[in-house]
């Protein structure tokens, strides 16, 4: 690690990552995602005994609490049980190609409240870490309600993904400042229809009459002063916003990748 202070409180609760991969018949498993969760438990001790305990099978790669102390749980190489039922960019097997990060928060059902300066700068030093060292790229930073909206609110509306997106982790677009004059504002049918493609293109898994949830995750991240649910014309134009940084953030993947593989051959 690159000058963190991480204590260990080992989990039982992992498997192989190569195992699944090689039941998919992927090869060697990769790791190019990371998940942000909070821990929506009433302290941070209950949190780590619930990780750590093997008759919950939960656990997460690192949990973070709010006065910056991190842990790791499980070793990066395994696969940690933190995603569950999840989806994103019609990926199911998300555990399997994930780091998952748990920040210490009592969450919405024990009194949600802002995460506070310290936690947030051992997030955002946590996951630079880990994003330099596995090359993840930043439209590869969820969070868990993002990938399972309908069973998910974390990390929540009140988690500083701006100030994320600032340090290079995750993608936060500034709003165009005309959107919130578009608030409330209906959208037609081809502009309701963009709206849906725009929404699984960045990720989301939208499903034929239950486009509530997914919205509302989407709001929770991206706009979240206000997260009704309702596809306004400032939630379209949001989300029209996003899908070009995603876009955009995976050409510049892909040419990254090329050139990687383009110097290797020269060099063979």
């Amino acid at each position: 690690m690159s000058g963190l202070e991480i204590s260990e409180r080992l989990s039982p609760n992992h498997d192989s990552r190569s195992d699944m991969a090689e039941a998919l018949g992927a090869g060697t498993p990769r790791i190019d995602m990371l998940v942000l969760h909070y821990t929506g438990m009433q302290s941070a001790a209950a949190a780590l005994e619930r990780l750590c305990d093997p008759e919950a099978r939960v656990s997460a790669h690192y949990v973070i609490e709010e006065n910056g102390a991190i842990w790791r749980l499980v070793p990066e190489e395994r696969r940690a049980w933190h995603a569950g039922v999840s989806s994103w960019l019609g990926e199911s097997t998300l555990n399997t190609v994930s780091i998952g990060i748990e920040v210490v928060n009592p969450g919405h059902e024990w009194g949600y409240r802002p995460f506070p300066e310290a936690q947030m700068q051992a997030v955002v030093a946590l996951c630079r870490d880990i994003m330099g060292r596995r090359r993840i790229p930043a439209h590869r930073v969820v969070g868990h309600s993002d990938i399972a909206p309908t069973r998910k609110t974390d990390p929540g509306e009140l988690f500083d993904w701006r100030r994320l997106a600032r340090a290079g982790i995750g993608l936060w677009p500034e709003p165009a400042a005309e959107l919130s004059r578009r608030r409330g504002r209906g959208v037609g049918i081809v502009e309701r229809a963009a709206a849906l493609s725009d929404l699984a293109r960045i990720g989301y898994q939208v499903e034929p009459g239950n486009l509530t949830p997914p919205l509302i995750a989407f709001q929770r991240r991206f706009r979240p002063e206000r997260w009704d649910g309702r596809l306004d014309g400032e939630t379209a134009g949001r989300l029209s916003e996003i899908r070009q940084a995603v876009e955009a953030a995976i050409a510049v993947e892909e040419a990254a990748k090329r050139s990687r593989f383009s110097g290797y051959r020269r060099v063979n």
